[in-house]
Formats: structure tokens, sequence, C-alpha cells
């Protein structure tokens, strides 16, 4: 009876010894369960695309199979922690006699811990060596663990999930993160010297790089390897210098697009995410810009952004966000990064006078010198091209970009009116009111995003209707909800289609024409500083902005030069084996046979609105054909600024005068030259014009140049700064 109770404690010893084996998992449970401290995105077929890391306390990146791991690592790592790895089964009782009879008369011994055994401690947190060494039990527990790991795992399994889960320095945990962080490299590569210096590390993960270099020696020398120790002390030295994310294995394709992602989205490290972008056409969109922007980098241009939208689903199919290191500031974000519009919001301008039926597409608007009084004092466009057509039709004017006859739809439509409709379609940084921008916000002279202006051309494509974008293929598709008219849509599109009516100020042949159908605006502001090409085929709208992420200007480079053949190229691809054809007319949309009195442009036929196709004959207003006698530009009292961001050559005043046989100007009681337009350097001062016709004065007006120190005035209050 008494030997029956002393058997039966020494079981349940043994049981509670045993337990520990018993709960240890399976090695595909193992592998399945690692997790990288990095989010990875996949594209949407599953194509790698970009990584970032998301745990800083860990670093950890990929499971690594064995035939992934350079022979030369695996030997360095038996050599030095387990020389009889192949032949025990699980502990190594030689080991653990040397290291008995070494403890009883104080010699120093390799060790008695196998792989096997370090393993279970990494897999088994009760087996963690704490500082104090292991207790007599957990070396029993440790050990009896090993054997059954050895019953259950090939020795290939051990030694695979061993460089997996073994930490090295630092958080770097796992060989894959190793040989990124301090070799810039995959595991396959790593030669002898490298494999020496990352097994030296196990044992001493945060030792000095001499201590570090020691140990990788005498590893070296183990391996049959008989170089000196000068070299890789040198290569210990850099590697442990590095210890930095280092070497990425996969292509890194849209940095920007993944922080943002994460920015607004909580994603689980090491579990890829499927997002909407198109590796194939991310990698072309990136490079077709780094492309360009190497040929302006003459022209002072080194930044640029693209973003590539599917109309109907709102996926985000490419994401640019700079030229990567072309870049000074590589690391901003041009796809949301706020910059001045230009030209690129004259069609949601033109649309609300459609709906308005304030204008039809054959309307004649007067693109002539235009002088606007307001609160900041004189208000000129100018236009692209430096010059004035005349009267042209809102068709002309929208397509040519020309400025004039925008400012004069934007008095009838008020800058209210254009402010609250952008901000509807999501340009939301339009945060002032429309009189806050004035008249100048049929010019673009407002700051947004390039993200933010391709949904709203987005939303022209899709007849007026918008949906959220999509950013992950796992997302719901929201239902679209109607912003613009349909009809009015319809009719803009069309314009912006039109290669005859875009031919006034870019030609016919230009980086805006495809061979397919496709409806695209350019836009240039201020002083150059960003040019953009936002267009919209069948399928897809791209959108390119190109300028300096400092703000400096460009010189000479406008948005036909700079961002519409970048749009071409990526369109042209979009569309290499994928038609786009026009769309059809909704219902209630008219077509008419319009002309023109005086030539003022061809006969065509035209789309209406409903109720709005009342004349199908089109005459300039008197006062565009017959104008009096007099100066039209400067108007008495004009206040003009010069601007010191804009070169001197590169800042005039035209002096223009109407119905003078022949015109000669007099500044200040001094002849000054002769013509109906004449250019005149501005000198800072109050000045007297005087326009005559032979000796007799037929005008006289006052003016003033104000010198480049307004520059420090609050914004808004420059006096008749000149816009173009």
């Amino acid at each position: 009876m008494h030997a029956d109770r002393w058997a039966a404690r020494l079981a349940l010893v043994l049981a509670l010894v045993a337990a520990p084996a018993l709960a240890l998992p399976d090695f595909q449970s193992v592998k399945s369960g690692w997790r990288s401290s990095d989010v990875i995105l996949l594209d949407r077929t599953g194509q790698p695309l970009q990584r970032v890391r998301v745990d800083q306390a860990v670093r950890k990146l990929d499971w690594v199979t064995l035939p992934e791991i350079s022979p030369a690592m695996r030997q360095a790592l038996v050599l030095s922690e387990d020389r009889n790895f192949y032949q025990h089964s699980g502990v190594d009782w030689s080991a653990v006699a040397a290291a008995s009879w070494g403890n009883l008369w104080n010699r120093r011994t390799r060790g008695a811990s196998t792989l096997t055994m370090q393993l279970v401690g990494l897999l088994d947190d009760d087996l963690k060596r704490g500082t104090q060494g292991r207790s007599l039990t957990q070396k029993v527990q440790q050990g009896i663990s090993a054997q059954w790991l050895e019953h259950s795992w090939t020795k290939a399994e051990v030694l695979e999930a061993y460089l997996n889960l073994v930490s090295f320095r630092g958080e770097i945990v796992g060989l894959d993160a190793l040989s990124a962080s301090l070799f810039e490299k995959s595991p396959s590569g790593l030669d002898a010297h490298e494999s020496a210096i990352a097994v030296a590390l196990i044992r001493a993960p945060n030792a000095a790089p001499p201590k570090v270099a020691q140990r990788a020696c005498g590893i070296l020398h183990d391996m049959g390897r008989k170089e000196g120790c000068d070299q890789i002390a040198v290569e210990t030295q850099i590697a442990l210098a590095r210890h930095g994310n280092g070497y990425q294995q996969d292509e890194q394709l849209a940095p920007h697009f993944a922080r943002k992602l994460l920015a607004r989205s909580k994603l689980p490290p090491g579990v890829p995410i499927r997002t909407t972008l198109d590796a194939n056409l991310q990698r072309f969109a990136t490079e077709t810009l780094r492309r360009q922007l190497t040929e302006l980098r003459q022209r002072n241009v080194e930044d640029g952004a693209l973003v590539v939208l599917d109309n109907r689903s709102g996926d985000i199919l490419a994401w640019v966000g700079s030229s990567g290191d072309l870049s000074k500031a590589g690391a901003v974000d041009g796809v949301t990064s706020l910059r001045q519009a230009g030209s690129t919001l004259k069609p949601f301008l033109y649309q609300i006078a459609l709906e308005g039926h304030w204008l039809t597409a054959a309307s004649l608007l007067d693109d002539s010198p235009l002088d606007l009084q307001t609160a900041s004092g004189l208000y000129a466009p100018q236009n692209y091209d430096k010059d004035f057509k005349g009267p042209v039709s809102a068709r002309t004017a929208l397509a040519s970009s020309l400025n004039t006859p925008a400012v004069r739809t934007i008095e009838m439509v008020t800058p209210n009116r254009l402010r609250e409709r952008l901000y509807a379609l999501g340009l939301t940084s339009l945060n002032e009111s429309g009189d806050y921008y004035g008249y100048s916000l049929a010019l673009g002279a407002a700051d947004v995003r390039l993200l933010d202006l391709a949904n709203a051309y987005r939303t022209l494509a899709d007849g007026g209707l918008q949906n959220p974008t999509r950013w992950l293929s796992a997302d719901p598709k929201p239902q679209a909800v109607r912003l613009l008219d349909e009809k009015s849509s319809f009719i803009i599109g069309d314009i912006l289609s039109d290669r005859t009516a875009r031919a006034r100020t870019f030609g016919l042949e230009s980086a805006l024409a495809t061979r397919f159908w496709t409806a695209v605006k350019t836009g240039t502001s201020k002083d150059m500083r960003d040019n953009w090409a936002v267009g919209y085929s069948q399928r897809y709208t791209v959108a390119v902005w190109v300028g300096n992420a400092s703000g400096a200007p460009m010189w000479d480079v406008s948005g036909m030069h700079g961002a519409a053949p970048v749009w071409l190229e990526v369109m042209g691809r979009l569309h290499a084996n994928t038609p786009s054809r026009p769309p059809t007319a909704p219902v209630g949309v008219e077509m008419r046979q319009v002309r023109f009195e005086n030539t003022v442009e061809a006969s065509r036929r035209e789309y209406f609105l409903p109720g709005t196709a009342r004349d199908v004959v089109y005459a300039a207003d008197a006062d565009q054909r017959a104008k009096p006698q007099g100066i039209s530009n400067p108007v008495d009292g004009s206040v003009y600024a010069l601007d010191p961001d804009i070169p001197p050559a590169n800042q005039r005043v035209v002096f223009r005068a109407d119905g003078v046989g022949q015109p000669q100007w007099w500044l200040n009681g001094k002849p000054l030259g002769k013509g109906s337009a004449l250019a005149w350097f501005p000198m800072p001062g109050r000045h007297v014009l005087e326009l005559r016709d032979n000796r007799k004065v037929i005008e006289q007006v006052h003016f003033e140049v104000r010198g480049a120190f307004l520059k420090q005035s609050p914004p808004g209050k420059k006096a008749a700064k000149r816009q173009s």
C-alpha cells in the first residue's frame, strides 16, 4: 500500500513535468500563426504592392522556409549552437555529460541546450530562460518537451521554426527581418561572413560590435574558413550600424497610398490586405511620371502626382504621390496636397450657367480685355496665350480655356454659387465663402486636392452620379447619389471632348488628342507653380499634377507641356485594348444646327438643354463689333502691384486702344510709342497716360504702380494684382 502511494506520487510528478510537452503546438500551427509586424498590401489581383511597418515593438517580416535559407546560414547555426543536431533526439546526452563534468571542475563548456530545447523555450512562455536562468524543474520539462517535439516534428521543421522565431538583436525577430535590416538582402543570399555574424548575435543579441565580431570569427573558423578576423570586424561594424528597415524583397509601389490608407483604416499586421490598386498600372504610371519629370528638370520641375479612378465603382486604380528620389520632398503626397487649381474648375462654372439657362453652348461671350473693380483692387484676367479672340461661343471659351469669358460667366453665376457647387462635389478645401475667392475663383485661384478634383470629374463622367472612392476590394459598393444634372453633365463632357473647339488655343493635334473618346481639361496656376491635366474616358478618370512641392514656379511649363503628356500616356495604356465610346445624349437634350453672323465661328450642330434652343442664329452684340474711341486698358484709377515672385522681364502692363486709326501713347508728358497695343515695363509711382491721334488727345487716364513691398500685405488685400 505504501509502495502504491509512492508510485502514484511519482506518476503525478512525471505528469506535471511532461504537461508542457502535451501543450506544444504542431509545426503547421506555428507556421500559420506567424504574423509579420507589417501591414501587407496586395493589388486587386493579389500581387504584392506595399509593406508598412505598424508594430514598433517588434520587427518581423515573412516566414521563410528552409530551402529559402542559404546553406552557409544553416551550417553556421548548427556548428555554433548544436553540433550533434542531426544525431540526437531532442536532448544531447553527451553534451549534458560534458556540461556536468565541466561544472564539477569549474570549466567552461559549450552548454547542453540543443536547438530543439531552445525552440521549446521559444514556443512555451513558461520555459523561456529568465534573467536567473532556468530552474531544475524547467530544465527537466524542457528536456521532455524537446524529446516530444523531435518525435512530432522533423529536423527540417525544427530548424526552420527556430530560425523564424529566434530573436537576433534589439526588436528584430526572425531571419527574414535580420537579413533585411542588417544585410539588406533575403536569407537565401547570406554568405559565410554574414551567417557567422547573424549566428553570433543569437547568444549575445545586444553585445558590442567587437564582441560580436570576435564570436563571429570563431564561428567562421569552425566552418572551415581560415580568413583573418579583420575583415569580419569591419563587416560587423557596418551591419550593426545599419540596423534599419533596409532591404525590401518586394517592390514598394504605393507608399503614399499605403500611409493614407492606414491613417483612415485600422488594418491588422501580418495579414495580406487586397486593395483596389492595379500593380501593373501603378508601375506604369510611376515610370511615366518620372520619365516626364526627368525631361522637365531643366525647367525647374521636380514633383508630380497622379491618380486613376474607375468611373462606375470609384475604385482607386493608381496612386502616385511623388516622383520619389527625383524630388527633395519625396515624402510629400501630391495626391492629397493642396495646390492652386488653375483652369480645372471652369467646367463646373459653365455647367451652372447651362443649368440656370444663363448660357447655352452656342451663346457668345466677349473675349476682350476686361477690368473689374473689386474690393481688393482692379481685377484684369489674361488668357493662357496672352491673346484675345473677340466674340466666341461658350463651347469655344471652355474648350480653349479662355479666361475673360470665364470671368464674365462667373459675374452671372456669382462666386458663391460656384463655391457651393464645388464644395458639394467634394472639394472641401474650399472652406471659405465665394466672396472670399471673388471672380478669380473662375480661373482656379483656390487650393484643391488632386484626389478631390479627380472625383469631381468622375462625377461628370458618370452623368452627375457620385459614390465614395473605394480603397479596398472588400469595401462595400455604396449606392451612387446624384450631385449634378445629367443633361448638362453630358454637354460639358461633349465640349471637353471637342478637338475643334479646343483648337483656338491648343491646336488640333496636342497632348489632349486621343484616338478614342475622352473629355479633358488642363490648368495652369499663377506664375506656373502648378499645372494639371484632368479628364475621363467612358470607363476611367485620370488626373495629373506637375509642379514643385516647395511652391517654386516652373520655367515656362504649362499644363499642356507638363501634365498633359503624362495624362495622354496613362489614358492610352488604359485603353490599349479597351474601347471608349462617346456617351449617348440623355432624353430631352436637343440637337440643332446653329450658325453665327460675321463668321464668328463656323456653323455646326449644337446640343441644348430643353427649352433653351430658341434661336439658331448667333450674332455678336453691337458693342463687340464696334467699340468707341479710347483707352480700353488701363482703366482710370487702376492700381498695379509688382510681384517679387515673377521675374521683372515677365511683368508688363499692356496699354490698349480702340477705334483710333494711328494711336500714339504718351506717358507723363513724354512720347512712349505707337500701336493699338503697347507693352510697358511697369515703373513704381503715379502715372498719367494719354492716347493721341496725331496731336489730338483722345483720352487721358491716371494709374499707379506699387512696388514689391506689397508682398507683405495680408492675403486678399493686394491691389490690382493681374491674374493669368
